[in-house]
């Protein structure tokens, strides 16, 4: 059962965050945002210019791709909560260091918590090696893991995590494109097993 309240309180936390610097320069925090019918948590690396001039995750071209990706394999937006492990654009679309990503955990961890999925998609290497670290999955790089389903039991539930590449990266280059398109064929088949 989703707590609406508790992600709300989460939501405005990050609002008014000042953990890191990347609050100094960012135009809007991205807490995330979703319908969560199906109980999915997409979990990205941070959001891009697009996603930090408006406040919303996956909204440029790699939340085109995204959008795509879902639609066919019969999802939207409505039956998903998609977020990121930074709640904050890293400058010139840099990699999160070590700093903001810790800065950053609590409130990826009480979303988690609050949402209770059923799976959680990773996308991209940053999300994955998140959920490894904090799920006690044995790291394995994204390209010898993705496109496969990871079950983790904690105190607080068992999660089934599934990752796959970001959708930016594909955008980039053809051959994650593929295994994109492919993974997704396989989160199908993963969520009619579910």
């Amino acid at each position: 059962m989703v707590d609406w309240g508790a992600l709300k309180e989460i939501e405005e936390k990050i609002r008014s965050c000042t953990k890191c610097p990347l609050y100094k320069t960012r135009t809007n925090p991205v807490p995330g945002e979703g319908g969560f019918e199906k109980e999915i948590l997409i979990v990205g690396e941070a959001p891009g210019k697009n996603e930090d001039l408006q406040g919303r995750p996956f909204v440029g071209r790699a939340g085109k791709l995204l959008d795509d990706l879902l639609s066919s394999i019969g999802l939207s937006r409505k039956d998903v909560f998609i977020t990121n492990v930074l709640k904050c654009r890293p400058p010139n679309n840099r990699d999160p260091t070590e700093e903001e990503i810790s800065a950053c955990s609590p409130y990826l961890e009480a979303q988690i918590g609050a949402l209770q999925p059923k799976l959680i998609v990773t996308l991209g290497r940053f999300a994955w090696a998140w959920m490894c670290e904090h799920f006690g999955i044995r790291y394995r790089k994204l390209t010898e893991a993705h496109g496969k389903l990871y079950t983790s039991s904690t105190l607080f539930g068992s999660y089934r995590i599934f990752p796959t590449f970001h959708p930016a990266a594909a955008l980039r280059r053809k051959e994650i494109l593929d295994l994109l398109r492919e993974d997704f064929q396989t989160l199908k088949a993963v969520l009619e097993g579910l």
